[in-house]
């Protein structure tokens, strides 16, 4: 290696630095946030420009910035204000800009699960009845005496007269079977 380049740093050594684990180097890569050089034999190689925005990367997580945050405002060069370096008002609007955006996009994704869900509910709704007719039936009861109930049921759900019969236990109370017409 030539002099005047600068040393480079394994995943191991680079971690001890910085106080982590060689994971948390690796996940952060993962997450797209850092992209170390490689060896020719594909080893990650830290050199000190990683190990910066690995500090800072570290710096804004012990803050409680998510990683969605921190990989915006890694986007944004700091400023010199004041002896340090901050984000200007217009990195700042940036930043805010993105993140309000990905959570907008979230609240459309948890509209649209929820909107699923209530799909899905449903459907599971519908499906009970089928569930009990076929359970009863294997439990031995009469195929025209519960198929006549399910009509009826059917009946009183479309008039609005269908109310549940009260239980104890919150389910509702099973209906006694009528006695099949003599054919």
């Amino acid at each position: 290696m030539p002099k005047d380049s600068p040393a480079l740093l394994t995943v191991r050594d680079a971690a001890e630095r910085l106080g982590v684990t060689p994971r948390t180097l690796k996940y952060y890569e993962e997450r797209g946030l850092a992209s170390p050089t490689r060896s020719e034999g594909r080893y990650r190689l830290y050199d000190e420009d990683d190990l910066k925005r690995f500090g800072r990367i570290l710096r804004l997580r012990s803050l409680g910035f998510s990683l969605q945050g921190i990989t915006e405002m890694l986007k944004q060069p700091l400023e010199p204000v004041d002896g340090g370096h901050r984000y200007s008002l217009d990195s700042l609007r940036q930043i805010h800009d993105a993140i309000a955006q990905q959570a907008d996009a979230l609240d459309a994704r948890i509209e649209s699960m929820r909107r699923e869900l209530k799909e899905a509910q449903k459907l599971r709704a519908d499906l009970s009845p089928d569930l009990d007719y076929l359970k009863r039936r294997l439990a031995g009861e009469n195929a025209d005496t519960l198929l006549e109930q399910r009509r009826n049921a059917r009946k009183e759900a479309r008039s609005g007269a269908a109310n549940p019969p009260a239980s104890t236990n919150g389910k509702p109370t099973p209906r006694k079977p009528r006695a099949a017409k003599p054919a």
